[in-house]
This record gives C-alpha cells, sequence and structure tokens, in this order.
C-alpha cells in the first residue's frame, strides 16, 4: 500500500527514504508501528502552499497551538496506560456505522486512542493513527497497524481509504481552522464516495451537573492559544489555574491513604472545591452557560504506575496538580465543545463531500459525511 511521505516500514522498524520525485510512503510487510520523523516543511504537501495574503492563521493552520501541546499532547503521553484502561466500551452507533461497511472495506481512523475500535470489523482492513506515541505504542502491542500522526495532516495519499472515522477528537483542535483542516483531511484520504464518520463532545450535556465540573476558559487563556514561535502572537504569560474543580473520572481506581509512593512530586497547590471553581469564573466573567471553551479535569491515581517522571515534571512546571482528598495528580485536557450545527457549518463550504446522517448519541454531536468528488 502507498502512503504519503517517504517512510518505509518493514518488520516493524521505520526508516526514513528520502524520493526527489514523489512524496510518498512506502509499506512493505506487515508492520504495526511507525513514527513519523519528517520536519514540518515536509509534511505539508505542495498543493497547500498559502500565498502571504491568506494571513497568519490560514499559513499556521498546521501549526499545532500551545494550549494543545500542552493541555492535549502531553497531557495523554502522560495519562496514556491510565486512559486505555477506562476505553474498552464499544460505541453502538460507531460500532454499527463500522459494521454496515462492505467486506474488504480500508477504514483508516484518526485519533484512534488506545485502538478501541481498529478490527471492530473482521471483514475489514483498519490502520489507525494518533498523535499520541504512548497510546499508538499500546495500539501497536495489540497488534494494530498504526502511525503517529497529526489530525490536521493524515499521512496517507489521497483517495486511499473507503471509509475514515475520528471518534471524540475535534473538540481537542483549538481554533476552527484547524478542526476544518482536519475534517478537510478526513475527506481527502477517502475515495469517492467514501463515508466519514465523525464524533465530538456536545456543549448539550445530557449531564448538566457534569459541565459544572469543567473548568470554563477566561480571557487570559486566549495568550497561550498561538505558539511563542507565530508572528501574530502577542506577549504570553505562562498560563496558570486559578483553581482545579473536583470531579469524578469513570473508573478511576481507590483512594490510597499511603502517599509515600509519590514522595518525590513536588508540593502544589491542591485542588479547590467546586463552588470555588464557579466562584472564580463568575468573577472573571464568564457564563458557563454560553462557554464552549473548557479545561476537563482527568485524575491519575497517586498508585498508577505511570505517576513517575512526567507527572513530576507537569507538577513541577503547574501543567497538573495534586488532589490529596482524591489520592491523584490531575491534568487538565483543553475541549471545544460543539454546539448544535457547528460540525455541519464546518463543512457548509466543502464542494467535495455532503452530510448524510447527523444524529446526537451520549451527548455527543455526530455527523456521516459522503465524498462526492
Amino acid at each position: 500500500m502507498w502512503l504519503r511521505n517517504s517512510i518505509v516500514i518493514t518488520n516493524s522498524v521505520c526508516r526514513l527514504r528520502y524520493f526527489s520525485a514523489m512524496n510518498e510512503l512506502k509499506v512493505d510487510g506487515t508492520s504495526s508501528l511507525c513514527t513519523l520523523v519528517c520536519n514540518g516543511e515536509s509534511r505539508l504537501k505542495e498543493s497547500e502552499s498559502l500565498s502571504p495574503d491568506q494571513g497568519c492563521s490560514s499559513s499556521n493552520v498546521q501549526t499545532t497551538p500551545e494550549i494543545e501541546k500542552k493541555y492535549v499532547h502531553r497531557v495523554y503521553d502522560a495519562i496514556a496506560p491510565h486512559f486505555s484502561s477506562t476505553r474498552f466500551a464499544k460505541w453502538p452507533k460507531v460500532a454499527s456505522f463500522l459494521n454496515s461497511l462492505p467486506s474488504g472495506s480500508l477504514v483508516l481512523d484518526a485519533g484512534c486512542g488506545n485502538g478501541k475500535y481498529l478490527g471492530l470489523n473482521s471483514r475489514c482492513y483498519f490502520i489507525g493513527c494518533d498523535i499520541s506515541a504512548p497510546l499508538i505504542n499500546i495500539c501497536a502491542e495489540r497488534g494494530n497497524e498504526v502511525i503517529v500522526a497529526d489530525a490536521v495532516n493524515l499521512p496517507y495519499r489521497s483517495c486511499y481509504g473507503d471509509a475514515a472515522i475520528s471518534i471524540a477528537v475535534l473538540h481537542h483542535l483549538s481554533t476552527e481552522s484547524r478542526r476544518k483542516k482536519a475534517i478537510d483531511e478526513l475527506i481527502r484520504v477517502v475515495k469517492k464516495g467514501g463515508l466519514v464518520l465523525i464524533t465530538v463532545w456536545a456543549v448539550e450535556q445530557e449531564d448538566r451537573l457534569l459541565v459544572n465540573k469543567w473548568t470554563p476558559l477566561t480571557d487570559k487563556y486566549v495568550e497561550e492559544w498561538i505558539g511563542p514561535s507565530d508572528p501574530c502572537m502577542r506577549n504570553s504569560p505562562s498560563l496558570t489555574l486559578e483553581s482545579i474543580p473536583e470531579a469524578e473520572e469513570n473508573s478511576l481506581g481507590k483512594n490510597i491513604k499511603d502517599t509515600s509512593l509519590i514522595t518525590k512530586l513536588p508540593e502544589t497547590m491542591h485542588a479547590t472545591s467546586q463552588s470555588e471553581g464557579n466562584l472564580s469564573a463568575a468573577k472573571n466573567g464568564t457564563n458557563v452557560e454560553n462557554q464552549q471553551e473548557f479545561f476537563v479535569p482527568w485524575h491519575l491515581p497517586y498508585h498508577r504506575a505511570e505517576i513517575g517522571g512526567a507527572s513530576t515534571s507537569a507538577l513541577a512546571n503547574g501543567l497538573a496538580k495534586k488532589d490529596d482528598k482524591k489520592g491523584a495528580v490531575v491534568y487538565n485536557r483543553y475541549y471545544h465543545v460543539f454546539s448544535e450545527g457547528e460540525l455541519e457549518r464546518l463543512v457548509s463550504d466543502m464542494s467535495n463531500a455532503v452530510v448524510v446522517d447527523r444524529f446526537y448519541d451520549k451527548s455527543n454531536w455526530c455527523i456521516v459525511l459522503e465524498k462526492t468528488i
């Protein structure tokens, strides 16, 4: 099979190979893991070169903003084993979509996480990718065909797969241009007539009490939405959290009284109460009801094996905090939760795909696209 970019996979070893006449990736044999190490320039398709008058946001759509690096990439790298242990149930409508595909279909899973949907339909062939190398390692250990890649720059040639899925991924992208680019990539990599399923968290959550446990982003967080290398960026102070609401995560594991397991972790401000978090938002003029940008906490229990180096660094840098009441290190994940109709609006000006289905499922907005050209 042929993918974009110049990497050859043989017997689970990824080697770079540069071609002067073509920018493709040839895969030989059956490999389970390949990490992209191309520089940013080589990852851009020639057809996507931008003129100077297209503005800063457009020309940097494939440059990862700092808020995503810190509160998406680094978090999932740090919590990967624990996150994976809580992600095993398949959503019925995603499973129904995959099981409806014709036998022999090639399915591309963009943002596959721990790979719970890879191989769900035994009659189809699956390839997964995710920005988190630790999650991809978990997939590879399970025998899946996976690759480390960015959702806004998929490493597959155009018209490659028969179908593609993006499950709970787009809400981690911090700008509309990056969300649109990710959708455009999903459409690009499937064949004419191919289907694309996208699901995102909805602002209209079935459990409104859950939303109250999230930390709404206030104006000060906007300062870090674009990285320091971006010429359009304003001067940005270090991002700090005023509070971390106490929240429950599924399958947190038991709290433990013996905190000797984390004696090497630096002391930091403990998590505050939910009422304090809401009061802080109110003081900053944030209307939670109309809010779409949040930090959603993830509690990594003290007794977890991955509580070591990454958590120590995160605590030292202020990217995580200790919550002794819950016996956990608390990380925050960035989310842009979608309002009704927002997904459809993102694809409304795309000439190469149409919406063939839309639905609300388990506090998620979902659409199915069909590629028309």
